[in-house]
């Protein structure tokens, strides 16, 4: 970065910010301003500014004028400075000016990260083990003798004597997922098929269909409601202990794996990993066969390459959700993360 200082002062604020990007890690190449558009996030934002986003509330914690960088519309622009040999990003050039209030009833406020992109996520589906699917109720029935039920209709389930809620999801058994390294089962997916209330428990018990994303069969499983267990507070950030796994899945029935894709980890609560760590990918280098080596039909593993990043966002026992939050080049299934 360049700053047109006098010598006497220069070289001591070189030391100083030098200092700090190394803690703090600033993009050489980012700009001396930016304006912020619809559609960036704080994530990205920091990007532009520092080599690891995730450090960016050190950044804006170095600046008095942006008291909550949560409160950042689009049209603001961002000044990047060095003020006492800290890095600061500033509403105005000067950054000891005073703030100026913004009044908009129009504009929102820009997010952390792409919550969209998760929100339908952080509910269902979830991961269980095969004893919580075989313990769960499950549906024996449909009243009115239909073949499959759906938004309005009732259902008989089996054994709800006391209700823990008066709300209940119906999930159906999904994907299994396996370790690559070890084949063990790490969890089954309880894929999400619809919401229900209770109007008489027993057994069986009789519930009503208040949402489906799709018909509701004979065998269903059902398990307590509980839509307030998650909320859409991260904040990014590398596990504390060095983490290593591979993507085994990718949600939502996509055959490509890029930005703002939900993949699935093989490593979880049990392994340290928790909601709001990033990981880097790296994509796993290809067996290429050597045809000058001495041994016949030789072959290389190219070394992995570094793909992108991704932060989780649900974490179960053996198994994680994550966000692709960046990619710079095609992510696959049995892609490796590590901690960056």
């Amino acid at each position: 970065m360049t700053f047109r200082k006098t010598l006497g002062f220069f070289i001591p604020l070189i030391f100083s910010a030098n200092i700090w990007a190394d803690s703090l890690k600033i993009n050489p190449n980012h700009p001396e301003q930016y304006v912020v558009v619809k559609g960036d996030t704080l994530w990205d934002i920091s990007g532009k500014f520092l080599e690891n986003p995730w450090q960016w509330p050190r950044l804006w914690d170095n600046n008095p004028q942006i008291k909550n960088p949560h409160l950042i519309y689009p049209g603001n622009t961002l000044y990047f400075s060095i003020v006492d040999g800290r890095p600061r990003l500033s509403f105005s050039k000067d950054a000891t000016l005073k703030p100026r209030i913004r009044e908009s009833s129009l504009d929102k406020a820009i997010k952390l990260i792409p919550t969209d992109a998760i929100s339908q996520f952080l509910t269902s589906p979830k991961v269980v083990n095969a004893t919580e699917l075989e313990l769960s109720p499950y549906v024996i029935e449909i009243a009115g003798e239909h073949l499959i039920a759906g938004a309005g209709d009732r259902v008989y389930v089996r054994s709800i004597m006391q209700p823990k809620s008066l709300g209940y999801t119906i999930y159906r058994k999904g994907e299994t997922y396996i370790s690559p390294e070890t084949k063990e089962v790490l969890g089954y997916e309880a894929k999400y098929i619809a919401d229900a209330t209770i109007e008489r428990s027993g057994d069986p018990a009789t519930l009503i269909i208040t949402k489906s994303a799709s018909n509701i069969s004979r065998g269903d499983r059902l398990m307590g409601s509980n839509e307030n267990q998650l909320a859409l507070n991260f904040f990014p950030r590398p596990p504390e202990q060095p983490i290593s796994g591979n993507i085994i899945s990718v949600l939502n029935g996509v055959s490509q794996i890029g930005q703002h894709n939900i993949v699935v980890l093989d490593k979880g609560l049990s392994d340290g990993l928790e909601v709001g760590h990033t990981l880097d990918i790296y994509h796993r280098g290809r067996l290429v066969t050597d045809p000058f080596a001495a041994q016949k039909n030789a072959t290389v593993r190219l070394p992995d390459e570094i793909a992108g990043l991704l932060m989780v966002f649900r974490s179960f026992q053996r198994v994680s959700y994550a966000l692709v939050i960046e990619a710079n080049q095609a992510i696959h299934v049995l892609d490796k993360v590590a901690t960056p």
